[in-house]
């Protein structure tokens, strides 16, 4: 993330504002130091399978904008805070480019995420209230700043009661991060007035008894009642659990600690399908991810995936693989799902569905290893 950080004194040209699909980009200078790259990836999609050492495809960095900027600006923040006594000198390191970056979103604040490729998803974001938000939280808990506290206090999302259907719910996703800052907020040790801290804990606690509700209305008792499963859907539920955690070590409530077994016992393979999602664990794991090189159902001299790695799972909504377009309208919500390598709405891995995975799985350990 750092390495995709523009250098000072840059002038580029990036499409500003927002685009349709049928309006040709028009590209305006900018002062690009600061801003951060959106992505790097191939020109076209690359095959299955394929060793990235043997990867054909010309290989493209995209242009800067504002919504990939403020989240290296929170995630630098917040590396800044947990490296502080570790590493001091990759910890400045981190808060030197977080607030680099954020003055660089504040001079160039509508360069939006635009066009579709065909060797990557577009990942566009049209509304960035949520990162500004995420990002001024993270670097107010992590430097006091005063100024950044009032860039928090401005937001709208500040301490707003939580709706399931708004971006200021608990539900995190990739372009929904509101919550990712009223977790840091609620977790803080100064900074913020403790009627303000209680306030954010209330509102992470009232998105958790939200999804507890809906767990209660299906018949498989995991926080989300559907009926529309989304790409990614399993990583979706892991972000609920990590809130339902969070609720019940504000509150001491047993029965968001109970959700969010559930939720884990949901993808261990208590569902419809009784299959685990996780590769390595359960009767039944997830062996065959769609991935260039975890491979083996492709050429078996492939590698399989390692144990602990997180399927999408059931998608409903979204099914446009070619095996999952002999699916449509034929299966039940939790049961559109397949395990194999060719299903990339239903079978993909991600790291951002499986580091929610990890926070739950190490949230219920008895024993954690020590560090």
């Amino acid at each position: 993330l750092l390495r995709m950080q523009v250098p000072d004194g840059q002038t580029l040209r990036v499409p500003v504002g927002r685009f349709t699909r049928d309006q040709p980009l028009t590209f305006t200078a900018v002062e690009a130091g600061g801003l951060v790259h959106h992505k790097v990836h191939d020109q076209r999609w690359t095959s299955l399978p394929m060793r990235p050492a043997d990867d054909p495809e010309p290989r493209f960095l995209y242009a800067p904008n504002t919504a990939a900027t403020l989240n290296l600006v929170a995630v630098a923040a917040q590396c800044a805070r947990i490296w502080r006594q570790i590493d001091p000198g990759f910890s400045a390191q981190c808060l030197e480019a977080a607030e680099r970056g954020y003055i660089a979103a504040l001079r160039n604040p509508d360069i939006f995420a635009s066009g579709s490729f065909h060797g990557g998803g577009d990942y566009g974001d049209g509304d960035l209230t949520d990162e500004f938000y995420w990002a001024a939280a993270e670097l107010f808990v992590t430097t006091g700043n005063a100024r950044y506290g009032r860039a928090v206090r401005d937001s709208p999302l500040y301490l707003a009661t939580p709706s399931l259907d708004d971006r200021s719910s608990g539900d995190i996703g990739w372009n929904a991060v509101a919550a990712l800052g009223t977790i840091s907020l609620a977790l803080a040790d100064e900074g913020l007035e403790p009627s303000e801290r209680d306030k954010a804990r209330a509102n992470l606690v009232r998105s958790a008894r939200s999804y507890l509700a809906e767990g209660q209305g299906q018949g498989y008792g995991h926080p989300f009642s559907g009926p529309d499963y989304s790409w990614g859907s399993n990583g979706n539920l892991m972000n609920r659990a990590v809130v339902l955690g969070l609720a019940f070590d504000f509150s001491g409530e047993r029965s968001f600690r109970d959700g969010v077994v559930a939720a884990l016992d949901y993808v261990l393979g208590r569902n419809p399908l009784d299959q685990s999602y996780v590769t390595g664990h359960g009767d039944r794991p997830m062996r065959n991810p769609h991935h260039r090189f975890w491979a083996p159902s492709a050429d078996s001299a492939y590698p399989a995936p390692p144990a602990g790695v997180l399927s999408g799972g059931p998608n409903n909504t979204a099914m446009s693989d070619p095996v999952a377009e002999t699916m449509r309208g034929t299966c039940a919500p939790q049961t559109c799902w397949r395990d194999d390598i060719g299903a990339f709405t239903q079978n993909e891995v991600a790291i951002n569905w499986n580091a929610p995975l990890v926070w739950v799985v190490a949230f219920l350990d008895p024993n954690p290893v020590a560090p």
